[in-house]
């Protein structure tokens, strides 16, 4: 019974990890939303900005009709998107409150990814495996395996009474001696007690507590093979998360360039707008792949944490 007390307590710290992880991954998401909610707005501010100049070009016949409306589609997207992420920010407050258990202040909510990107740190190089063994759900099924071997030897026990193996002067007691007066299958502790050594339900308890002891070592290598498992998947996204991000931060630095020169030629009349309208489109959707990328960066090293399992060790 104490193992199985000790075994719900690790649980009960398991859901606690549970909790955090789940609550520590819904800040980084709306995190992440308000920065994508921070570049639509300014995707609606520069669109607002290209359809203004190329209504005046076509105003005085430099361009024509397709290019205005080809500058209204990103004004449009842009504002199209702004409504979707404002949408998406209030219903990461809700799950972030929702998990809380109340209201949150305004000034504990995130500014933005940047804060907690430098905020949640990667794991610790040269990290035992040993560590493993303090995940809750491991300590959890460990006391379990060790309460289902307790109710093996409670069950065989059941198989033999209690009695007093002397007599107040040393010798035989009356108990003892009556134990082999009565049929084999029976040991007789006094004329209104009995206890079946063969058969029975005692038998039939020693078995359930075999079955359950088996269930129990089963469950205990589950929760092993899980730990490893999940902390290898954690490391084998870190081993490469810090070169994708980089090759995107390439990426939007290379768009950014490419539109500003497109928008440059555009309105000296070298290019046409589908060249600058392309290249807007591209620094847009590079921008919100960075932003998503830092998120899935964030959240890694988030549930590498509870797949670690371990507060006392890190």
């Amino acid at each position: 019974a104490f193992e199985q007390y000790l075994g719900s307590e690790s649980g009960a710290r398991s859901t606690r990890f549970a909790i955090v992880a789940e609550t520590a991954t819904a800040y980084a998401t709306l995190a992440a939303d308000q920065d994508l909610l921070a570049v639509a707005q300014q995707q609606v501010k520069s669109g607002e900005e290209t359809v203004r100049l190329t209504r005046k070009l076509h105003d005085v016949g430099l361009v024509s009709g397709s290019d205005v409306a080809n500058a209204q589609t990103i004004l449009a997207q842009g504002k199209a998107d702004v409504e979707s992420y404002t949408t998406r920010v209030a219903q990461d407050r809700n799950a972030l409150e929702l998990l809380a258990g109340g209201k949150i202040d305004d000034a504990l909510l995130p500014s933005g990814l940047a804060a907690l990107d430098t905020g949640v740190a990667n794991v610790p190089a040269g990290l035992s495996s040993t560590v493993l063994l303090d995940r809750p759900d491991v300590v959890e099924a460990e006391h379990q395996l060790k309460g289902a071997n307790a109710n093996i030897g409670a069950a065989r026990a059941a198989f033999f009474p209690t009695i007093s193996l002397t007599s107040l002067i040393g010798v035989a007691s009356n108990a003892l001696t009556s134990l082999f007066s009565g049929p084999t299958t029976t040991w007789s502790a006094s004329p209104s007690v009995s206890l079946p050594i063969f058969g029975g339900a005692n038998r039939g308890n020693l078995d359930y507590a075999k079955a359950q002891a088996d269930y129990a070592l089963a469950t205990y290598r589950k929760a092993a093979q899980t730990a490893y498992k999940e902390v290898a998947d954690g490391l084998a996204r870190r081993g490469t998360i810090e070169r994708q991000r980089e090759a995107q931060a390439d990426l939007v630095a290379a768009a950014y360039k490419s539109w500003t020169v497109a928008g440059a030629r555009y309105r000296q009349g070298i290019d046409s707008f589908l060249t600058a309208l392309v290249a807007q489109r591209t620094l847009y959707a590079a921008q919100q792949s960075a932003i998503s990328l830092t998120l899935t960066d964030v959240a890694n090293r988030i549930s590498l944490y509870q797949a670690i399992g371990s507060d006392d060790s890190l």
